[in-house]
C-alpha cells in the first residue's frame, strides 16, 4: 500500500508506525467492511443488523458519491448479484462495476464532470418509486464530487467558493454548511429526489462524531444548518466569496428561498441511514498491531480537531509524558488519533494538515524515542499527492529550515526533501485521518 515504504522505514520503530498506518487504512477498505456489515440470506438483505425484506420491493438500486464509492458498489454488487437492477455513483477512484455506473468527479475542488455526473446520478434517482429499495452509498469525498449548483450559482462560483473556505481554517461542519446551500442534491435533498422510495444509507464517515448531516453534506439527511448559519460561517472567517453566493445566502437567510428540508420533513419517513465504518474502525485495527508487536496501545480520540500544528504540540506532550512519568502509559507504547484537523494556509507551499501535524510534532518533541506518521486514510492530504507525513525519532532535523517550512505551509516539500512524505496512492475509502506516536523506552 505504501508505495514508497522502503525509502521511509529507517528504524523499528517507522516500522512498526508505517504498520499501523496500513492496518487502519486496510480495516476502513469497503472490500473489508462490507462482508462484515452487509450480508444476503434469502430475501432477507442485513445491513449493520436491519434486515430488509427484498421480496417487497420490485427494483434494487445503487445511488451516491464518493471517495470510496466505487468500491462500495463493486463489494454490493458482489452480495447482491443478479438482483440489482442499475445505479450510478461519482467518484474520483473508478474500479470496474457490473451494472452500476461509475461516474467520473473530483475532489477537493469540484469539477465540469462532476455536475454531469451529479445530474445523470439524479437522473437515475428521480426514477425511483415507492416499490423501489435504493441503497445510498455516501462516503468521505462526496461534497466535492456531487456538485449540483443550485439554479443561481455557477460551477465556477462552487470552486472559488470551495477554494476560499478550505484555505479559511474552517472546520468541515462549517465548510459544508455553506456548499448544503448552494445545492440541489446536498443537505437532503438526494432523498427529496429518491422519495417516495425506502433509501438504506450505507455510509463511510469521515467527519469527527459522526454528524449524518456533514458526511458528505448529507445528501440524505435532514440538515441541522440554515442559511443563517452558512452566512456566519462566511462572516466569522472574513471569506472573499463570489457576489452571487453571499447573495443567494442572504436572501435564504431572509427567508427568501426555501430551506434545505429538516428533521420534521415527511421527505424523511422511509430513509434508514447506517454507518458501516468511521475513525475508530482505523484507530482500533492500528491499535491490534502495536499490541501484536509488543507495544502498549493507546486510543488517545478518534475526535481531534483544531489547527494541525497546535493540535500535534498536545499529542507530542502526552508522548513525552509518558517518557517522563510513565502516564498516561508505560513505553513501550503506541499513542493513536483520529479526527480531522485544520490548517490556516498564509504561504504558498505544499501539503496538508497531516504533513503540518507530522512535522509539528516532530519539532515540538523534547525527549527521545518518539516517532511521528499522519496520514488522510484516503491517499491525499489537503490538495498534495501525499497521504501524510513520518518522521523518525533519530531523523536530524533541521530546525531553521523546518520551521520556515511551518510558517509558509511548506510542510510537503520540507517532509519530500528529507524522506518523510507517505505515498499510498488512492486508498478506495475516507474515515479521516490516522496518527501514530511510536514512543519507545529506554
Amino acid at each position: 500500500m505504501i508505495e514508497n515504504r522502503q525509502q521511509i522505514s529507517g528504524s523499528n520503530a517507522q516500522e512498526l508506525a508505517l504498520d499501523c498506518v496500513t492496518a487502519g487504512i486496510e480495516a476502513a477498505n469497503p472490500e473489508t467492511v462490507i462482508p462484515e456489515q452487509i450480508g444476503l440470506n434469502g430475501n432477507d438483505l442485513t445491513v449493520a443488523g436491519t434486515t430488509y425484506d427484498l421480496g417487497d420491493y420490485e427494483r434494487i438500486l445503487i445511488v451516491g458519491g464518493g471517495n470510496a464509492a466505487a468500491t462500495v458498489a463493486q463489494a454490493l454488487e458482489d452480495v447482491l448479484g443478479n438482483r440489482l437492477a442499475d445505479g450510478a455513483i461519482v467518484t474520483d477512484n473508478p474500479v470496474e462495476t457490473a451494472s452500476v455506473s461509475v461516474l467520473p468527479g473530483d475532489h477537493p475542488v469540484p469539477s465540469e464532470r462532476g455536475v454531469e455526473s451529479t445530474r445523470e446520478l439524479l437522473s437515475v434517482a428521480d426514477e425511483a418509486t415507492e416499490d423501489d429499495l435504493v441503497l445510498a452509498v455516501i462516503t468521505g469525498g462526496g461534497s466535492a464530487l456531487l456538485p449540483a449548483p443550485a439554479a443561481d450559482i455557477s460551477l465556477a462560483d462552487l470552486q472559488k467558493t470551495t477554494e476560499a473556505l478550505l484555505a479559511s481554517g474552517a472546520t468541515i461542519h462549517e465548510i459544508n454548511a455553506v456548499r448544503k446551500h448552494l445545492s440541489d442534491v446536498k443537505g437532503g435533498q438526494l432523498a427529496a429526489t429518491l422519495a417516495p422510495a425506502t433509501v438504506v444509507g450505507v455510509i463511510l464517515s469521515d467527519v469527527v462524531g459522526n454528524n449524518l448531516d456533514v458526511i458528505a453534506s448529507g445528501p440524505i439527511t435532514p440538515d441541522q444548518s440554515t442559511f443563517g448559519d452558512a452566512l456566519d460561517v462566511m462572516e466569522r472567517y472574513d471569506v472573499d466569496l463570489p457576489t452571487t453566493v453571499v447573495d443567494r445566502l442572504r436572501r435564504g437567510a431572509n427567508g427568501e428561498i426555501e430551506e434545505t428540508p429538516d428533521a420534521g420533513d415527511q421527505t424523511f419517513r422511509d430513509v434508514d441511514p447506517h454507518i458501516i465504518a468511521d475513525g475508530n474502525t482505523a484507530l482500533r485495527s492500528a491499535a491490534a498491531v502495536a499490541s501484536d508487536q509488543g507495544y502498549e496501545p493507546l486510543i488517545l480520540s478518534s475526535r481531534v480537531r483544531g489547527e494541525a500544528t497546535e493540535a500535534a504540540k498536545t499529542m507530542a506532550a502526552i508522548a513525552e509524558e509518558c517518557i517522563a512519568t510513565g502516564e498516561p502509559v508505560e513505553p513501550p507504547a503506541v499513542l493513536l488519533s483520529g479526527g480531522e484537523t485544520t490548517v490556516t494556509i498564509t504561504g504558498d507551499g505544499t501539503g496538508g494538515p497531516n504533513q503540518e501535524f507530522a512535522l509539528s510534532a516532530a519539532l515540538e518533541r523534547s525527549e527521545p524515542g518518539i516517532t511521528v506518521a499522519s496520514v488522510d486514510t484516503d491517499g491525499i492530504d489537503g490538495k498534495s499527492d501525499a497521504a501524510g507525513g513520518i518522521v523518525g525519532a533519530d531523523t536530524d532535523l533541521p530546525q531553521a529550515e523546518a520551521q520556515e517550512a511551518l510558517a509558509n505551509n511548506d510542510a510537503g516539500g520540507f517532509l519530500e526533501r528529507h524522506d518523510g512524505v507517505i505515498l499510498t496512492g488512492a486508498t478506495n475509502t475516507n474515515v479521516n485521518d490516522l496518527r501514530v506516536l511510536v514512543v519507545e523506552d529506554e
